[in-house]
């Protein structure tokens, strides 16, 4: 398969960064007649496919590209919190296989269809382990180059994206789609808070409502007992996600992905991620970071402070919230990303090779 590339065009009000190694790219609110990359259109296929992770089975599915004479590259997806695979991941999975490249989706443990009990547990070191077992099938799929395999992740998920990235320098390329990598500094609890209509004191009453839930379940984890469970949306002090606006996206998400659910265990919170120093400078692959200016979730100027830490980083911004990545602006988003692809995973060089050049 021949890929055709092309460099983004960059708008005026992009700016560079002091040390000259990130770009970010500001959208007005035009922005969905920005000129992209045309998609090159391609059937494919979806597999089932599974893989163990120390001991449990994560089920996941492959897209493939036909028609191609030759291995292709391969998009290895993390979805966020909670996130099953037929939520999210699968449109963009088929936006990555129309454009000719394989993409694998998968449920972390304990979620969707994959093993793992209690179910809704979301246990960070776990899905990084999973995401790594992920990376090694992909590696041996026919049909797919094992030396051109990227990384997607999204939300929470691009925080493990980024820890694998930093410890696999085959790793080719890098999006990390609204990251959340870090839960503290990371984090937007003021703009939240404002989405919320919450006072302050309501807000340190909603976070110890929060972090008292996430005791008693790590508790009732420890005794062996079931988890003390919180909704994924509800109100404020008694669900993750309480932004209002948020509630017909939910709904939706409830219709529309089976394997979802409303509810998670809490004891979560306490192994949620944290950015260790050094990281990003550990990473050789270039990296894309998609961000939602309006996102009241995460902090978009942490992200962008480590971003400029890295050595090959491209910021780029669309006027939606969070969850407006994954629906307004996915086409814009989506469109961006396989032009990301197509100019860093088109031949051989990359992973290792690039180390060379940092």
């Amino acid at each position: 398969m021949s890929f055709r590339t092309r460099p983004t065009p960059e708008p005026p009000s992009a700016r560079r960064s002091r040390d000259g190694r990130c770009h970010t790219h500001t959208w007005a609110d035009d922005w969905r007649d920005a000129s992209h990359t045309a998609l090159v259109a391609h059937s494919f296929t979806r597999s089932p496919v599974s893989f163990d992770s120390e001991g449990e089975t994560c089920s996941g599915v492959v897209y493939v590209p036909e028609g191609s004479p030759g291995n292709v590259p391969c998009v290895v997806m993390a979805n966020g919190f909670s996130g099953t695979m037929d939520w999210i991941v699968p449109s963009f999975a088929e936006r990555f296989a129309s454009a000719g490249f394989a993409a694998l989706i998968f449920d972390y443990r304990h979620l969707g269809r994959s093993e793992g009990q209690p179910r809704q547990l979301v246990d960070v070191r776990k899905q990084r382990t999973d995401l790594r077992m992920a990376v090694a099938l992909a590696r041996r799929l026919e049909g797919i180059d094992p030396d051109r395999v990227a990384l997607w992740g999204t939300s929470l998920g691009g925080s493990h994206v980024v820890e694998l990235a930093a410890q696999d320098a085959r790793i080719c390329a890098l999006i990390c789609n609204v990251p959340g990598l870090d839960v503290v500094k990371g984090g937007n609890a003021a703009a939240k808070a404002k989405a919320a209509h919450a006072s302050p004191r309501q807000l340190v009453t909603a976070s110890a409502q929060l972090l008292a839930a996430a005791a008693l379940d790590a508790a009732r984890g420890w005794l062996g007992l079931s988890p003390h469970y919180l909704p994924v949306y509800g109100k404020p002090g008694r669900a993750f996600f309480t932004d209002p606006a948020l509630a017909e996206n939910f709904r939706r998400v409830e219709a529309q992905s089976p394997t979802w659910q409303n509810r998670v265990a809490p004891r979560f919170l306490f192994g949620a991620p944290r950015y260790r120093a050094g990281t990003i400078e550990r990473i050789v692959a270039p990296i894309l970071f998609s961000l939602a200016r309006n996102d009241v979730e995460l902090s978009n100027a942490f992200v962008k402070d480590v971003a400029r830490r890295a050595a090959h980083a491209e910021v780029k911004e669309y006027p939606v919230g969070h969850f407006g990545m994954y629906h307004e602006a996915f086409e814009a988003v989506s469109a961006d990303q396989v032009d990301f692809l197509r100019r860093h995973l088109p031949g051989p060089r990359c992973g290792l090779a690039m180390a060379a050049d940092v």
